[in-house]
């Protein structure tokens, strides 16, 4: 196949073109060890061992990195990956090296996730945050089942109180609009209008 094009991306790394589609990302001493020039054929011989050995091992060292420093789901790991300009048969190989030692867990990540935040968002947030990282729902509603069990899981009606005291929301002295901006504000915080209502009842409210 061709190299079409070679576009520098650093100082020490470019973005190699094969029959004008994007393939990999090479460092420019690989270049030469592969004998990758621009409007030349790349060996089979060579693309198969960048494609088998090369990128797949480059792949996972990078994984293995960004897990050095903190904990990352399979779908965030898919994205670094990608940004880094991995093909896909590398990202699925660097992962699949990965979850074998379950250096990745999503599971694992939302337990973890909703003990160390269920003192500081809402069970609807916590939720969404796990989606936004890729978590599947079978796995955030098993994550949540567990910390329910062992009394993980966030405090609601804790965390509502915690919320209004820290506003100063003095029920005694709030007029009509500030009460419902106090239960606007905890429903944008993820409470639900029942947790609400008791949360500004222990605060005095009837």
């Amino acid at each position: 196949m061709t190299v079409t094009r070679i576009e520098e991306l650093s100082r020490s790394r470019c973005k190699i073109y094969l029959e004008d589609s994007f393939a990999f990302v090479l460092y420019k001493g690989e270049l030469r060890l592969f004998g990758v020039r621009e409007q030349e054929e790349l060996s089979e011989e060579s693309y198969r061992e960048i494609m088998q050995e090369v990128l797949p091992k480059r792949a996972t060292l990078r994984c293995m990195n960004l897990l050095q420093s903190r904990a990352y789901t399979e779908s965030k790991l898919r994205s670094k990956l990608k940004e880094g300009g991995y093909p896909q048969e590398s990202i699925d190989s660097a992962l699949a090296y990965v979850k074998s030692y379950h250096y990745v867990d999503d599971l694992q990540f939302a337990k973890d996730y909703i003990v160390n935040q269920a003192g500081k968002k809402s069970k609807r947030v916590l939720e969404q945050d796990l989606i936004a990282r890729g978590v599947s729902r079978d796995e955030i509603e098993a994550a949540f089942a567990e910390a329910a069990e062992k009394g993980d899981g966030p405090d609601e009606l804790a965390l509502a109180q915690m919320w209004l005291a820290k506003k100063r929301y003095d029920p005694a002295q709030a007029d009509f609009a500030e009460k419902r901006k106090a239960a606007a504000f905890l429903s944008r915080k993820g409470i639900c209008t029942e947790t609400i209502r008791k949360a500004m009842e222990l605060a005095g409210e009837l």
